[in-house]
């Protein structure tokens, strides 16, 4: 390595700096796309020197990133308590056998206080964190769900079928299309006397629902904080592509992305609140939030049939109940599932004993 190694602790005061004056969005490989930096930044929860991340330099060239901040934790008896997510950890390719890497992981943990919660860790840093004060406090599976053969999976996969491309772009739309076709009926007919109200923002009357729901979750949660974390901002549709300067390490940015957020209403009454990012043919879940489980089934339904009219062919979520209840009632393709394991460092001010991180805690996807 050069000795012109630089490493900094990225506050939000400077990311607000950074962003008014275009510093990481010109051209080449940008941090976070400036949509989740401005969506970031317009968190009251973070102050203006809690750090939102640590960047790595060696000749005025970004060689590292960890994307981390601040969030609140309900911890115990209601009590909050400030906790760091560390949302990725990034190494150029040309330093990966360095340390660099763990330097920058090391600043980061200590910028934190400590306090550092990990949601979930690429398989390739297992061995890493086994010998780490890490602390596993949660265990779930991710869950896949495929409604078409997916072809590019597929190529990603197995790269020799790339010749096949054409082929497979065929029997992926006509799997899609038979997926489609036997499930229309049954989640048609469950939810014939529903109406979508889709909402940019909740409400006072949808908090009052969502409230008492996310009222045992790991992170505290607030009307503010539930709209900042569904807010559309975060997102920027890019239509062409190669024309775009830069691309980023974090998600956010793409020719189609968005969020749908939705109160599923039965005669007047909110059953069900619903939150998912589009993201080319992904269907990531955000918020699945039922009150009563007689509605249950009804707002899966609810949520296929958004999934189908959407044209998404997958379904990404972490909550096992929810995957279970689309796999047993309607037809897919196969559903792939990983175990992820959420950490919390050993200094970290957790009440183990009560620990649960669902899928809503820690999705800033």
């Amino acid at each position: 390595m050069s000795k012109n190694l630089e490493v900094i602790g990225l506050t939000k005061k400077m990311l607000s700096e950074a962003i008014d004056q275009n510093t990481y969005w010109k051209e080449g490989l940008a941090p976070l796309p400036k949509s989740k930096a401005l969506w970031l930044v317009s968190n009251n929860r973070i102050k203006d020197d809690d750090y939102c991340g640590v960047i790595g330099y060696e000749d005025k060239k970004m060689i590292s990133f960890i994307f981390m901040f601040p969030d609140l934790l309900n911890n115990g008896d209601n009590a909050i308590n400030n906790v760091y997510w560390m949302i990725s950890w990034w190494v150029d390719r040309a330093y990966k056998n360095t340390v660099l890497g763990t330097y920058i992981y090391n600043e980061a943990v200590n910028l934190a206080g400590k306090q550092v919660l990990i949601k979930s860790y690429a398989e390739n840093v297992t061995a890493f964190y086994e010998k780490q004060p890490f602390t596993v406090i949660t265990s779930r599976l991710r869950h896949t769900i495929f409604c078409s053969l997916d072809a590019t999976m597929l190529i990603g996969r197995f790269r020799f079928l790339k010749s096949f491309k054409f082929i497979l772009d065929g029997i992926d739309q006509f799997s899609y299309w038979i997926i489609k076709s036997i499930n229309k009926s049954q989640f048609k007919k469950k939810t014939k006397e529903l109406t979508y109200d889709y909402i940019n923002q909740i409400d006072d009357e949808t908090w009052e629902f969502i409230k008492p729901l996310c009222k045992n979750d790991l992170i505290h949660k607030t009307k503010e904080y539930v709209n900042w974390q569904i807010d559309g901002k975060q997102y920027t549709q890019i239509p062409i592509q190669a024309k775009h300067p830069h691309k980023s390490l974090q998600t956010g940015t793409s020719n189609n992305i968005y969020i749908h957020n939705l109160k599923i209403m039965m005669n007047d009454k909110i059953i069900g609140f619903v939150s998912y990012v589009i993201n080319y043919n992904e269907f990531n879940v955000k918020y699945f939030l039922v009150e009563e489980e007689k509605n249950y089934d009804i707002c899966v339904a609810a949520l296929m049939e958004n999934l189908f009219q959407t044209k998404r062919k997958f379904i990404f979520t972490d909550d096992t109940k929810l995957s279970d209840s689309i796999t047993k009632k309607y037809r897919v393709i196969f559903t792939h599932k990983v175990t992820k394991k959420g950490l919390s460092h050993d200094e970290t001010k957790l009440d183990f004993q009560n620990a649960n991180m669902l899928n809503r805690d820690g999705h800033f996807y």
